[in-house]
């Protein structure tokens, strides 16, 4: 390997440093992708999750691709269905205008909601395996392995390193708000935060890359994903009629052969 000196030591620490502070958001996803990124393993794939257009109600784990012509076309009639609209401002949104975060008292019509356990917890239960939980406690998860949908890794997971998983609002909660949650009421902001259709415990760090954008400027790093990930978001913005913006429902079409 040959060790670079002086001036050029420092060249290419600032390019790499301007990478890092540059992120994800508001710039265009690849058009062909890549393999999975991430920490972890490679994982061959969770043989439990479910593909998104089998599981409207998003209590069955995970995310499975969506591969055959048929459920392929099956997804670009429901991304069809959805609404467009200009994105609005972000003005006054907060993330506690959605309650506070992993209530489990979100209206009794949310899957998991009033069962004694927060909605973080439910969601590192449903996708999780080999759970362990806090002595004493089926609610409280310590480590588990999560195959995340959105690099392809496996993930060794512990609560004493709580952010290398986090839990992404698919469709994100600012979003919602700039295409109209501003204007709902206090109950249905609440559902649309803790409703398991819109929740996935993902990898922390391309969670956090992916901020409140969406699919025109962020989608999972593993192409394999993004049908799915495009028909999750469908599915949401169908459940709380929410538009989304014309580039994002192009994009979705475009990864499911639109």
């Amino acid at each position: 390997m040959t060790r670079l000196r002086g001036g050029a030591a420092l060249a290419v620490a600032m390019v790499f440093a301007g990478a890092a502070l540059t992120g994800c958001e508001g710039l265009a996803p690849p058009v062909d992708g890549g393999g999975a990124s991430g920490s972890g393993a490679p994982a061959a794939g969770d043989p439990r999750a479910a593909n998104p257009l089998d599981n409207p109600d998003g209590t069955k784990p995970g995310l499975a691709a969506i591969t055959s012509s048929e459920d392929k076309a099956r997804a670009r009639a429901l991304i069809e269905k959805v609404e467009t609209k200009g994105r609005g401002p972000r003005t006054g949104y907060d993330r506690d205008e959605f309650g506070y975060a992993w209530m489990d008292s979100a209206p009794r019509e949310v899957p998991y909601s009033h069962n004694g356990c927060d909605s973080r917890n439910d969601l590192l239960k449903r996708d999780g395996r080999d759970l362990r939980f806090r002595s004493g406690s089926d609610c409280v998860v310590t480590s588990m392995t999560l195959h995340d949908p959105y690099t392809g890794k496996v993930i060794e997971w512990t609560k004493s390193r709580a952010i290398k998983v986090q839990i992404d609002h698919v469709m994100p909660l600012s979003y919602d708000w700039q295409m109209g949650a501003s204007r709902w009421t206090e109950d249905k902001r609440e559902s649309i935060a803790n409703d398991p259709l819109n929740l996935l415990p993902v990898d922390g760090p391309t969670n956090s890359a992916k901020g409140d954008s969406g699919p025109a400027s962020w989608l999972p790093p593993d192409r394999r994903i993004r049908c799915a990930y495009s028909v999750r978001f469908a599915q949401v913005s169908l459940k709380y009629d929410l538009p989304v913006t014309s580039a994002d429902k192009e994009m979705m079409l475009r990864q499911c052969g639109g």
